[in-house]
């Protein structure tokens, strides 16, 4: 029997490694793949550490069934990255890492045909002249092959097959006959070669830098090791610009470096490829990939094995981008930091900037964090030295001025006796039709999707709810339904009221939906567009929209959040904010943040390219100091004002929370979980300096006819805290009475 054993991480809770017997000593290293028996299934793991002991007697333990000898082993530096993952979320380190890679390379089913040989097609030179001769004329399929290996440079068997049944066959007699060349082409080779243009590109003409872009850009490329940056640039001003310098300069200076670009959301990847594509086409070997959910997962495998293999230079990606094997990382960008998407909601709840901002550390590179609205634990770093500020101040375009930001008083307006259209102002919509007379574009922006959130009856007081949520439905009227936006479920719209049977129900407020048919009758003539994720669920629908809009063919576009960042809209010149009071009393004390970093960002859509920009705000409390730091873009004064109101509740950045969830058939169960988990703290030391707060229910009490409820604790020491959790999760494991629980550190909703 061997004595050599591996200790391999699994994607399972259980926050321990899982010890093999392995046979063949000299195939396996940290870092590589695994196939083992786990129960009676048969599970993918990664090996963390191949020793010659174990505690386990070797007669006890199983052998690994496969190895990946393909796929080349992951970092030390990224077990690492992992490990620490793991233990800050309170996860186990299998949880984190296993996730992490692409779901084709987590099936071992599938590594015999993701890393075999490919047969590869190709018309010889010969082939190119004789072969359309050599066809009879009535031969379809087989000059539709033909045609297919003529137009482009290879065709491999897969396709070749899809285009005629005996495909194959033919091949091979046209190889001996020399039409054809077959060529066998080692398929991890293909996996690492992303698409590339067959010639580099001529270097584009480079916009000029201002003063205060050339010297982030300076700074950036001179950084010492481990550098956070946190570049606050006003909406137009040019981050990204900074991005594409910053980057130009440090992968010419190493011809090996991989650089890392993360986005919030999947939207903004296509015009961000598009700018990088465009600048580094021109730069020898600056082979570009994303990662995201949205790709298939053949298509995500290869970028993830292009970026792993390190032939893959520049890689852009959302929050789960943070966790690629990168091993010539050289520096970080995160674009939009403030943005919550950041944070992942399920699983394993991390957040992909504080990870971003940790790997910099550990690795010893520049990261930098841009955002017009930095989040406010960022802007409290910069404070304390910790993150140097780099400063945008002024739009990159040299005519271009930030928006000037007008609040329309709804009570004024219908104590005047204004008239409103369906919740839009008559100011709002003149502005709207000035506009669409001088040939500009307009957006309008409500972060409410579908047509109205409720639907009600007057006689009764009935108002349409979720049967397995305590949450009201949706309308969505263009489908004629009832949608619920927390569980999915979907109904028709009653022909009357179920309770009193009135005919007369009506929908109550408004979304996307019903703005979108109401400027089309109060504004006669324009094209309006709505971009929400009703009108996008298809596969490149969003990318196909923005174009539209980048094109002209929109005259007023209504969106929610999807169109409020990162967009550079060139001919909008009105922005008309609705229903942004609702986020004003919320119980979140985030929501004051949101709701400015939302308004300030949607803000800077209007203006871009020259043209006067106007923001209308449509409020009812005019007077509101979040409005009046909005009007004045003041961030800076809205972000020390609310640090400091922050500081004297003692709330982040000034604590550390870690927010207990859990699940139940009933409320009371739940409540009552939580409860004996607060009594369990009593006996942990590090608890003393620990604040444990009661446990109350969510907002959203009930979903998919699950109960739930939340228990917070909060510290002024982030030691204390994390010392608490450690010692606190042998107790939960333990415990009874729940359908599921967890755990998040650093919660952003509470």
């Amino acid at each position: 029997m061997s004595d050599v054993f591996v200790r391999v991480a699994l994607d399972h809770p259980l926050p321990t490694l899982f010890d093999y017997r392995c046979d063949t000593p000299e195939r396996v290293a940290p870092g590589m793949l695994v196939s083992v028996p786990f129960g009676k299934r048969h599970v993918v793991g990664l090996i963390c550490e191949v020793t010659a002991h174990s505690d386990v007697p070797p007669d006890r333990l199983r052998a690994i069934n496969s190895v990946c000898t393909a796929c080349p082993p992951v970092s030390s530096e990224w077990l690492r990255l992992a490990a620490f993952a793991a233990d800050y979320y309170q996860r186990g380190l299998g949880e984190v890492a296993l996730p992490a890679l692409p779901q084709a390379l987590r099936d071992a089913s599938r590594w015999s045909r993701l890393f075999a040989p490919q047969e590869r097609y190709s018309l010889t030179p010969t082939g190119r002249t004789a072969l359309p001769d050599a066809l009879p004329a009535r031969a379809s399929a087989l000059r539709k092959l033909a045609q297919a290996l003529a137009e482009t440079e290879f065709l491999v068997a897969a396709e070749v097959r899809a285009l005629h049944p005996k495909a194959i066959t033919t091949l091979d007699a046209w190889q001996a006959e020399g039409w054809v060349a077959l060529e066998l082409i080692e398929a991890a080779a293909e996996l690492a070669a992303p698409a590339s243009p067959d010639a580099p590109a001529p270097m584009p003409t480079l916009p000029t830098l201002t003063d205060e872009q050339a010297a982030a850009v300076e700074a950036i490329r001179d950084a010492n090791g481990f550098a956070p940056f946190l570049l606050h640039g006003v909406t137009g001003s040019g981050k990204t610009e900074v991005y594409l310098r910053a980057l130009a300069e440090i992968l010419a200076a190493r011809p090996d470096a991989q650089a890392l670009v993360l986005v919030p959301e999947i939207n903004l990847t296509p015009q961000f490829e598009a700018a990088f594509r465009a600048r580094f086409a021109a730069l020898e070997g600056a082979s570009i990939v994303t990662l995201h959910s949205g790709l298939a997962e053949g298509e995500r495998a290869r970028s993830w094995f292009a970026a792993h293999t390190g032939r893959a230079r520049i890689v852009l990606g959302t929050r789960l981008a943070v966790l690629a094997s990168l091993p010539k990382l050289a520096i970080i960008v995160v674009d939009e930091e403030h943005d919550p998407a950041y944070k992942q909601q399920e699983g394993l709840r991390y957040s992909a900037r504080d990870l971003a901002i940790y790997r910099a550390k550990q690795l010893g590179l520049p990261v930098v964090l841009g955002s017009a609205t930095p989040s406010l634990e960022s802007w409290w770093q910069a404070d304390q030295g910790r993150y140097k500020r780099l400063t945008l101040s002024r739009r990159a375009v040299a005519d271009a001025v930030l928006p000037t930001v007008r609040l329309i008083d709804l009570e004024e307006e219908r104590r005047r006796g204004r008239a409103s259209v369906e919740g839009l102002s008559g100011p709002l919509i003149a502005a709207l039709k000035a506009r669409l007379e001088r040939g500009e574009q307009s957006l309008v922006f409500l972060n409410r999707r579908g047509y109205a959130p409720q639907l009600a009856c007057d006689a009764c007081g009935w108002v349409a709810g979720c049967p397995r949520c305590s949450a009201y439905v949706v309308l969505h009227k263009p489908e004629r339904a009832l949608r619920c936006h927390h569980c999915g479920w979907e109904a028709r719209i009653p022909r009357s009221c179920p309770e009193c049977g009135n005919v007369d129900i009506a929908p109550m407020g408004r979304g996307t939906q019903r703005v979108e048919e109401t400027l089309a009758s109060a504004v006669p003539g324009a094209r309006v567009l709505r971009i929400d994720a009703d009108s996008t669920r298809r596969k490149g629908s969003a990318q196909a929209l923005f174009s539209d809009v980048h094109a002209g063919e929109v005259d007023i576009l209504v969106g929610t959040q999807m169109i409020a960042k990162g967009h550079d809209f060139q001919r909008v010149s009105l922005v008309g904010v609705l229903n942004a009071d609702t986020a004003l009393f919320s119980h979140d004390f985030r929501a004051s943040e949101r709701l400015f970093a939302q308004l300030m960002q949607v803000s800077g859509r209007a203006g871009r390219a020259g043209l006067p920009g106007e923001v209308l705000v449509q409020t009812r409390y005019p007077r509101h100091a979040l409005y009046h730091a909005l009007a004045r873009h003041d961030y800076v004064g809205f972000a020390n004002s609310t640090l400091a109101e922050r500081r004297d509740a003692h709330l982040p950045p000034f604590v550390y929370q870690a927010l207990l969830r859990a699940e139940g058939r009933t409320l009371e169960a739940a409540l009552a979980f939580l409860q004996q988990a607060a009594a369990g703290l009593a006996g942990i030391p590090a608890a003393e300096r620990v604040t444990v707060y009661d446990a109350v229910p969510l907002t959203i009490v009930k979903v998919m006819h699950v109960h739930r409820a939340q228990l917070l604790i909060e510290s002024a020491s982030r030691g204390a805290l994390h010392a608490t959790l450690r010692a606190w999760q042998p107790l939960l494991r333990g415990m009874k009475g729940v359908l599921r629980w967890n755990l998040e550190v650093d919660p952003l909703d509470i």
